[in-house]
Order: C-alpha cells, then structure tokens, then sequence
C-alpha cells in the first residue's frame, strides 16, 4: 500500500507544479490605446497620443538645475522626464479638426503612435477635413506625413503666419545655427507636401475657424505660437500647446523659461496672460505635454496655479 500511495503523492505534486507553471502567464508590457473623450458642449473632443519622449529637463529649464530636480523629486518623477506628446481630435458635428500631429518619425521610436491610437479611437486619417498647428516644432508637425507623403490626403492644414514665413524660409534656416537647422527642415519636410497640393492656407488673424473653433495668437515659444478654444453652449476648452512642459516647475513657478522658447520673455508673458485668463473665467484647458491626457482646470495660487487634472469621465 506504500509504494502506490507515494506514487499518487508524486503525481499530485507534478500535477501542482504544471498547473502553477500554467498559470505564470508571460507579462503584455504593452500600453492600452492612447485615447480619451469628453465633450464641451455639444463638441466631442478626443486628446490622442503619439507617445512619450524623455528630457533633461534640468538642463532645459531657465532655473538653477538643482531647483528643477528639487521639483521633479517632490512630484516623483526621475530624471530624465518622461514627457507626453498629445494632440486633440475636435468633432463639432460638421467638421472634423485635429490640433497638432505628434512627431511622426522625427522623434524616434518612442513617439510617432497617433495613426494607430487615432484609430483605436474610431477614426481614420482621410476623415479629417482640418488640421491646426499650434507651432512648427517637430514634434507637434511631425505626423502630418510618412515618407514624404500626406498621412491627411483630404485635410486642409493651418498655422500661425509668423510662424510659417519664419520656420519655412530657406533663408532663416540657412542664418540659423548648427544645432538649430534640424527644426527647419523638420518644418519643411512637414509641412511643404502640404503646400504643394494647396492644402496649407496661414493663419493671419485671431478669429474663428470653424463653427465652435477659434484660433487666438500666443506668440512667443515660436514666433507664431498659436492657441486654439474650442466652445459650445457656455463651456470653453482652450487647447494650449506649448505654453508649459514642465508641469512640476512652471505651475509654481511660470516665470520659469525653457530653453526652446524663441522669445522667453513673450513666451512668459503669453503663458500668464492665458492662464490667468483660464483661472479667472474656469476655462478647461488641454496641454501638448502636460500629463495625457493632458485636460484639467486652473486656480490662481500664489504667484503661480494650482492645476487640478480632470475627474475620469466615461461618455454616457
């Protein structure tokens, strides 16, 4: 009676060490799809993600480094920051809008994930009659094509005049420094296949756009930074772009500068000007790299704001 019972003991055993080897399932590590919805109003608005880049924000930021790692510590996050890219899907009903692209392939291989997470949203690039560009820097211009063609074939893009007589010259890249050629010609490869095809019409005066879209100057990260609000039935979002990066400095301290503003100076006055604006009057507003998806409120705190993220909404 022995020699089975073992037998039956070793089975059961070999039988548990299967079933917990079963049970070990591989990790995925891969993120859900990058998209969130809300609506203002009677506008649906879907912020999409192209993905996350990393900075050194202590050697960007216009502060003593130390302070900027003192801030990032208490926020707890490490060095360098990993930064989200996010552009804005507007549907008012008659228009289909998009504001900025991602980066495309100018920014390597950890962003350039707006086609795929566009269309987890339940769109697909040719539905998009308009595309409006807060400013030419790669990675907000990035994803308006793919080896050299239009990712938006029916799409109609917009920016800010100033910033296309400035990031389109050939005779400004050939002035600008070395380090600096890189982002003129990620705005020519991005932007020309556009203006070939007379889909690119400037933007020369605050204004609307579309029913419900109106384009507002903030000039100063680039010389034709522009803000677009969106509005329906009382409710505002203000979709920012680049007026911070750096949540965990520039909410306390906005006075804080980054290294790729134009004119540090405007770029201040421009991001003080349209938060107080956002502060007094509780516009919602939506930021490019800002934390996806990058929605929330502003309070006058201080000297800076207080920022409040968004409560999660599902659509209902």
């Amino acid at each position: 009676m022995i020699k089975p019972l073992k037998q039956t003991l070793v089975a059961a055993a070999l039988a548990a060490a299967a079933f917990t080897a079963q049970a070990a399932a591989p990790m995925v590590k891969t993120p859900a799809p990058g998209f969130y919805r809300v609506m203002v109003g009677d506008i649906e608005v879907t912020p999409i993600s192209d993905g996350t880049f990393d900075l050194p924000m202590d050697q960007y930021m216009r502060q003593k480094p130390e302070l900027t790692r003192t801030a990032l510590a208490k926020h707890f996050l490490k060095l360098p920051v990993e930064t989200s890219d996010n552009a804005f899907l507007i549907n008012t009903g008659s228009k289909l809008v998009l504001v900025d692209t991602g980066a495309g392939t100018l920014l390597g291989p950890t962003v350039g994930k707006f086609v795929n997470n566009l269309k987890a949203a339940g769109y697909r690039p040719e539905q998009i009659d308009e595309i409006y560009i807060t400013h030419m820097h790669g990675d907000h211009i990035g994803g308006l094509v793919s080896n050299g063609q239009r990712v938006f074939p029916n799409a109609v893009v917009r920016a800010g005049k100033a910033d296309a007589d400035y990031w389109l010259s050939q005779a400004n890249m050939a002035k600008a420094p070395a380090d600096k050629k890189d982002f003129f010609k990620g705005a020519m490869a991005s932007i020309n296949p556009y203006v070939q095809a007379g889909k690119f019409k400037p933007i020369d005066a605050d204004g609307e756009l579309v029913p419900g879209v109106t384009a507002m100057a903030a000039h100063g990260h680039t010389p034709g930074h522009t803000v677009y609000a969106v509005e329906s039935h009382g409710q505002k979002l203000v979709l920012i772009g680049d007026l911070i990066h750096l949540a965990a400095v520039q909410f306390d301290n906005p006075q804080v500068t980054i290294a790729f503003d134009s004119d540090e100076k405007a770029a201040y006055a421009a991001r003080k000007r349209v938060f107080d604006e956002a502060a007094k009057n509780g516009w919602l507003i939506g930021g490019a790299h800002l934390q996806f998806p990058g929605l929330g409120h502003l309070a006058n705190q201080g000297r800076g704001y207080r920022w409040v993220p968004v409560n999660y909404t599902q659509m209902r």
